[in-house]
């Protein structure tokens, strides 16, 4: 069993950054991958990003050169470092990892992207 854990979220201006942060309940070690998703309203949840042990890293087409996954063994949190956001940004952000065979998702945070 994995509990994850999103915080970072929030109202952030076009053109600005935001870094989330995703806490698991136990070591991240042995949880691959694990990665990012988003589901904006009205459509379906779509991956963002996804990292693996050995730092392979996946990217959504639309967030390349601007978002940045990565992934701190030691204190289990996976990071998603948001870098020139717009508002089709604007999603709830969910974190998501995979041990055992099993899938695991957070709670969602919200990113919202407006003037």
């Amino acid at each position: 069993q994995v509990q994850l854990v999103e915080s970072g979220g929030g109202l952030v201006q076009p053109g600005g950054s935001l870094r989330l942060s995703c806490v698991a309940s136990r070591s991240i070690f042995n949880i691959n991958p694990m990665g990012w998703y988003r589901q904006a309203p009205g459509k379906q949840r779509e991956l963002v990003a996804s990292i693996a042990n050995g730092a392979f890293t996946n990217y959504a087409d639309s967030v390349k050169g601007r978002f940045t996954i990565s992934r701190e063994n030691a204190k289990d949190t996976v990071y998603l470092q948001m870098n020139s956001l717009s508002p089709d940004d604007t999603a709830v952000y969910y974190c998501y990892g995979r041990f055992r065979q099993d899938d695991y998702w957070g709670q969602g945070t919200q990113v919202t992207v407006s003037s």
